[in-house]
């Protein structure tokens, strides 16, 4: 669930509107039970280096390059682009001959059940979306709510005012997840918690998951309203969280990827208490790997506590020391993973 080490890489030559290529030249393996020229990774908004959510995918593609040797094309989006774009995009990656292409987020959705009827033979992934129904696709989703229940159990612990935020990038339900998780860990520690709760836009193409700004603008205004802990599930906007919180001396919760190990954000590491992680890196390892050895993942795919598909980073050392923190936490994912506790997604 942490970045994997970068690994020598030959470039490839991209082609179509928005790509971008990485990767080592894919080569068949001698016992030929892989014949696909590598992993066609199709980024969702905000691309590569939000050090969150896409990283994370990202570091899925460089595990399983590194494992396996298959290495494969990862492809940035475009601002504005439609679902035509992104039906072309994956187009591409299967017509080259990747497998398997993965669309990363649920933006992809209609894109890869359209891609996915023309090429039976490739496997397909979709990262966050359940609803593409086809026996050459995985739907690779996770429990967030339970991620971000442990969220709200620290933010509530570690709050010395009793009053924290969640800022989400987009106002749809999948970010909803987020909310109502975060909300009900927080109670369960402090049902009077005040708790500040904002959507950054109503929808992705009016930059909700990729404007660090707005999320600056947001944290600025929960914290001035007396947060002082804010957990951010928006993408490349919550980089402006972070360094907001930062800046204010209070605690910021991360998302997705561990952040207080993200490099480009060492700065501000020191207010960055934990992060809700949902391992989309493993997610696309493993379904690359499944690939590789002939027997493709196919149908939803789900991470939960209890597959260790989503869980809370504790590497900051200030979080470790308090204990009273860390044992609430723990104790509220062993709840979830026995069934004592179910946790809301709305």
């Amino acid at each position: 669930m942490r970045a994997a080490a970068a690994v020598a890489v030959v470039g490839l030559v991209a082609t179509g509107c928005g790509e971008s290529s990485t990767g080592s030249k894919a080569e068949e393996k001698k016992s030929g039970a892989y014949s696909g020229k590598g992993i066609g990774l199709a980024y969702d908004i905000g691309g590569k280096g939000d050090q969150s959510f896409n990283d994370a995918a990202y570091a899925g593609f460089q595990k399983a390059d590194k494992e396996f040797g298959i290495g494969g094309r990862d492809v940035e989006p475009q601002d504005g682009e439609s679902d035509a774009d992104k039906v072309q995009r994956l187009t591409q990656l299967a017509q080259s001959g990747y497998d398997p292409v993965i669309g990363v987020g649920y933006i992809y959705a209609s894109a890869v059940k359209e891609v996915a009827a023309k090429f039976p033979d490739t496997t397909f992934g979709i990262i966050d979306d359940e609803t593409v129904a086809a026996k050459n696709v995985a739907d690779l989703v996770f429990h967030e709510e339970q991620a971000s229940y442990l969220a709200g159990v620290a933010a509530a612990k570690a709050s010395k005012k009793g009053h924290i935020g969640f800022i989400g990038g987009v106002d749809i339900p999948l970010i909803h997840k987020f909310e109502a998780g975060y909300v009900q860990g927080a109670k369960s520690v402090d049902p009077a918690i005040k708790i500040e709760s904002q959507y950054l836009t109503e929808t992705p193409q009016e930059g909700g998951f990729s404007s660090p700004d707005k999320g600056k603008a947001g944290a600025s205004g929960q914290i001035e309203a007396g947060a002082d802990v804010i957990y951010h599930a928006a993408g490349l906007s919550g980089q402006g969280v972070i360094s907001e919180a930062a800046g204010k001396k209070v605690w910021a919760i991360g998302v997705d990827s561990d952040q207080y190990s993200q490099t480009s954000l060492a700065a501000y590491k020191d207010y960055i208490l934990g992060s809700a992680l949902k391992n989309v890196g493993g997610a696309v390892y493993d379904l690359a790997k499944s690939v590789h050895e002939g027997k493709p993942l196919s149908g939803v795919v789900r991470g939960s506590l209890s597959n260790d598909g989503v869980g809370f980073a504790d590497t900051n050392p200030k979080y470790q020391a308090m204990k009273d923190v860390v044992d609430a936490v723990n104790k509220a994912k062993q709840d979830i993973i026995d069934g004592k506790v179910t946790v809301d997604t709305k």
